[in-house]
C-alpha cells in the first residue's frame, strides 16, 4: 500500500503523525509520501519517506500553504492507494481525483477556536457552528479516524477511534528525581503556560528546576524567554518526540496544567500517558480524562490533581512529591503498570494500519485507472 499523508499545520515531526502512524506503516511494509513543512520547520526527512515540502500555515497565514497543498495533492494523489491528511483546513485543499480519503481528527476543531489567540474574539463563538456544520458533509465525503472517544458525538455515524497513545518501555529507564519537574508539549495560555512559568518561580529558592520543552504560540514566547533568562524556567523549544521522551525521563514529575477549555473537557492529554510510560509521578489540573486516569483508576493514584489556574498548588505538589521519595516511586510504579498494560502505542497501531488498508482495498478504483495498461492498437 501506497500512503499519502498531508499535514501544513502541524510539525513535521509531530509525535502522533511521524513516531506513531507513518512509523507504523512503514513498520508494516508500506511506503509513504509525506507533505508537510519541512524546510520551514529546519525539519531533515526521514530518508526511507518519499518528502514533499510545504509552507506552512500559521496564524492567519494560511492561503499561501493551501494552495501548495491543493498542487501538491493533485500531483501524488494518482500515485496513492490512500489519502491521510491531519487538518481540517485540508479539505479545502483535496483533489477531486484521489484514493481513499481520511481524515485523522485531532481536536474539537469548533471548541479549539475559543482559545486561537490569532482568531478575532469576536469571530470566535460565531464561527464554531460553521465548523461544526463543516464537519458533518465532511462525514459523508471521506472516512474518520478518531483520537478521542469523546468526539464520538461530534458525528453522526460510528467511527474508529485510534486513540493518541505512546510507546510504553517494559521498565522506565530511570526511577524519578529530586529536582525537576517536566513539561512535554506545545505551549500556550489555555495550556497553562503562565502557571508553569509561576510555579518555576515559586520552586527556584527550594532547589527545584522546570524543564519546559515544546513550541509556544507567539503570545506567550515572550514570556518564556524573560522567564529563561531570570532562571524560572528552561526552555528547550521544540524537540522531536524520541529525543524529548529521553530528556523527560528522570524527573521528578510531569506537569499538565491544562485549562478548563471545552476543547479540553474530552480529552486526555499524550502528555500525562508519556509521564506515566516513563515512570515519571504526575501533577495535573482535573480536566475529566485526566483525573480519572491519575487518581480514579482501581489500580490506584499515579499523581496528584490541583486546581486549574493555581501554580501555589502545583508548587506545593511537587515539593510533596519531593519530600515522599516512596509516594514518588509508588506513583511511578503505579503509572507506568496503567500506561504499559492499557496505553502501549504498538497495540493501536496494527489496528490503524489494518484500518487504512481496509479502506484501501474498498476503494481501488483511481489507483487501478491510473496504472491501467493503454489498450491495443
Amino acid at each position: 500500500m501506497h500512503a499519502l499523508v498531508a499535514t501544513v499545520v502541524h510539525h513535521p515531526e509531530d509525535a502522533r503523525i511521524l513516531h506513531r502512524q507513518i512509523r507504523a506503516l512503514l513498520d508494516a511494509g508500506h511506503t509513504v509520501t509525506y507533505a508537510a513543512p519541512f524546510r520551514e520547520r529546519g525539519v531533515t526527512p526521514w530518508p526511507e519517506l518519499e518528502a514533499v515540502d510545504l509552507p506552512r500555515a500559521a496564524g492567519r497565514r494560511r492561503v499561501r500553504a493551501l494552495r501548495a497543498a491543493r498542487a501538491a495533492l493533485a500531483e501524488h494523489a494518482p500515485r496513492a492507494d490512500v489519502l491521510l491528511f491531519h487538518d481540517p483546513e485540508l479539505m479545502l485543499a483535496l483533489p477531486r481525483r484521489r484514493p481513499a480519503t481520511v481524515w485523522d481528527v485531532h481536536e474539537d476543531a469548533a471548541a479549539a477556536l475559543l482559545t486561537k489567540p490569532w482568531m478575532p474574539r469576536p469571530l470566535r463563538r460565531p464561527l464554531a457552528p460553521v465548523v461544526r456544520s463543516f464537519e458533518r458533509r465532511a462525514e459523508g465525503r471521506m472516512h474518520l479516524l478518531l483520537a478521542e472517544e469523546g468526539y464520538r458525538g461530534r458525528f453522526a455515524g460510528p467511527h474508529p477511534v485510534v486513540p493518541n497513545t505512546t510507546f510504553v518501555p517494559e521498565r522506565p529507564a530511570r526511577q524519578p528525581g529530586h529536582d525537576r519537574i517536566v513539561y512535554l508539549g506545545h505551549l500556550s495560555t489555555a495550556r497553562g503556560a503562565h502557571e508553569l512559568v509561576e510555579a518555576g518561580r515559586l520552586l527556584r529558592p527550594h532547589g527545584v528546576r522546570v524543564d519546559v520543552i515544546g513550541a509556544a504560540d507567539p503570545s506567550v514566547r515572550p514570556m518564556l524567554r524573560a522567564a529563561q533568562q531570570e532562571g524560572a524556567v528552561r526552555w528547550f523549544g521544540f524537540v522531536p518526540n524520541d529525543r524529548a521522551l529521553r530528556m523527560v525521563s528522570g524527573a521528578m514529575a510531569g506537569v499538565s496544567l491544562l485549562h478548563d477549555t471545552p476543547n479540553y473537557r474530552h480529552s486526555l492529554p499524550t502528555k500525562v500517558v508519556e509521564y506515566m510510560a516513563h515512570g515519571l509521578p504526575v501533577i495535573t489540573t482535573p480536566t475529566p480524562a485526566a483525573e480519572a486516569l491519575v487518581t480514579g483508576r482501581p489500580e490506584g493514584a499515579c499523581g496528584i490533581v490541583v486546581p486549574h489556574g493555581d501554580p501555589r498548588a502545583a508548587a506545593e505538589a511537587a515539593l510533596l512529591l519531593r519530600g515522599d521519595p516512596g509516594l514518588r516511586s509508588r506513583f511511578a510504579r503505579t503509572g507506568h503498570e496503567i500506561a504499559r498494560e492499557h496505553y502501549h502505542w504498538p497495540v493501536q497501531a496494527k489496528a490503524f494500519v489494518r484500518q487504512l488498508e481496509e479502506w484501501a482495498r474498498a476503494e481501488p478504483g483511481l489507483r487501478a485507472l491510473t496504472h491501467r495498461a493503454p489498450a491495443p492498437a
